[in-house]
């Protein structure tokens, strides 16, 4: 049986994001609700996905032939792993699974369409996170709350982001506005004036995040990496004179918030568009062609130029002013030369992990999982309509229990 004492709650938030890499769980205590929430980490691993299951939702997204069974069957596959995953960490920090008051899993994100596709007459906003709940709640005995998008979309809103409620309850500053930007698969952004109430809030996707790097990197090596680990690659190269420019006409970027995206629009596809266009072959990084493989180089840095330059770009279209702080969390604040590139362009603002300020940048998204399932469970609204677009403030996710 789960239990509340005096400090607080203990919540575990799950998530695989865009990259697909594993399952990211975090282990919190939570006394208070939203902005008077006290969050306190306790545990924080990634536990890789099994290989034969990471390339199995890779591969739905170039060959979509029986979808619907694959999907029927990863549903529960992808929910076994978040289930073992919560446990294994658990474990791993001592915390007993019937202490828990609620598992916060948002899944793994397969298609999310937050608009109406013409070429689709049926089509209408919707998403789709697979990761079964039920099977998460029979082998955690926890109760699990899931699903969290669908009820902003149910509403009018578009569904993401959702990591703002978080951002807005334990990263706003009284003294200096900040930008709270996560760079995952995609990139995304909260902009929290001083001082600001939920309803000053303004966030949104803001473009790519690592998802064209990793793509790149997956291609150029043949599959041997997955990732620019330390921006190694990209610090050997250099950005291909008028390829970044031209990359930043890309569309989805002069569309004003509130707006979305995901591995639907940005993707392999797109990463093979690019390598066509200037003649390189998969694994150019590992062969004997030392032009090739300095074209790869340059390549994954002129990527790694746009994704930062996406960053800016949006900063200045889109906010009422630059923030005097940039805070950044998932992989890309791992990316030296990606961190780097996003200061030279917004020249004079710091920018730094959210480890600054106490909030581990490999956590954050898993622990805003576990706040707002928190949070929904006690009956709060927890998405952020200046984020997403909604009407309203609603209380996320669908509740679970088998015990």
């Amino acid at each position: 049986m789960s239990t509340t004492t005096a400090e607080g709650a203990i919540c575990i938030g799950l998530i695989s994001g865009t990259s697909v890499d594993g399952v990211d769980v975090a282990i919190v205590r939570i006394a208070g609700h939203a902005a008077t929430a006290k969050i306190e980490l306790l545990a924080f691993e990634t536990v890789p996905y099994p290989t034969d299951v990471r390339a199995e939702l890779l591969a739905l997204y170039d060959d979509q032939s029986n979808a619907v069974a694959r999907l029927c069957s990863l549903n529960v596959v992808v929910g076994a792993c978040f289930a073992d995953a919560s446990t294994e960490v658990a474990k791993q920090a001592g915390v007993d699974l019937a202490t828990v008051e609620v598992i916060g899993s948002h899944g793994q994100t397969v298609w999310h369409q937050p608009a109406h596709d013409p070429q689709r007459p049926l089509s209408t906003p919707s998403t789709l996170q697979i990761g079964e709940a039920s099977v998460i709640a029979a082998r955690t005995g926890a109760p699990v709350m899931a699903d969290f998008r669908v009820a902003d979309m149910a509403v009018g809103g578009q569904g993401a982001p959702l990591a703002p409620y978080f951002d807005w309850a334990a990263m706003t500053d009284l003294a200096q506005s900040r930008c709270i930007q996560n760079i995952g698969g995609i990139g995304n952004v909260t902009w929290l004036p001083a001082g600001c109430g939920l309803d000053e809030v303004i966030a949104f996707d803001t473009g790519p995040g690592n998802i064209l790097i990793d793509g790149l990197v997956t291609l150029l090596t043949s599959g041997a990496q997955t990732y620019d680990r330390d921006g190694l690659f990209a610090a050997q190269g250099s950005p291909i004179p008028g390829m970044t420019d031209h990359l930043l006409e890309d569309p989805y970027l002069s569309d004003a918030p509130p707006k979305t995206t995901g591995r639907e629009y940005y993707g392999m596809a797109q990463c093979r568009e690019m390598m066509a266009e200037i003649d390189l072959v998969e694994g150019a990084l590992t062969g004997n062609d030392e032009t090739a493989r300095q074209r790869g180089l340059d390549l994954i840095a002129t990527v790694t130029s746009y994704t930062a330059r996406s960053i800016g770009d949006a900063y200045r279209r889109w906010l009422p002013e630059l923030p005097d702080q940039v805070l950044v969390n998932g992989g890309g604040c791992r990316n030296p030369e990606l961190m780097r590139m996003i200061g030279d362009d917004l020249a004079g603002i710091p920018v730094m992990a959210t480890d600054a300020i106490g909030f581990d940048g490999d956590a954050k998204e898993a622990m805003a999982f576990a706040l707002i399932a928190h949070d929904s469970l006690a009956g709060y609204p927890t998405n952020v309509p200046g984020a997403t677009g909604a009407p309203r403030a609603v209380a996320l996710g669908k509740l679970t229990r088998l015990g």
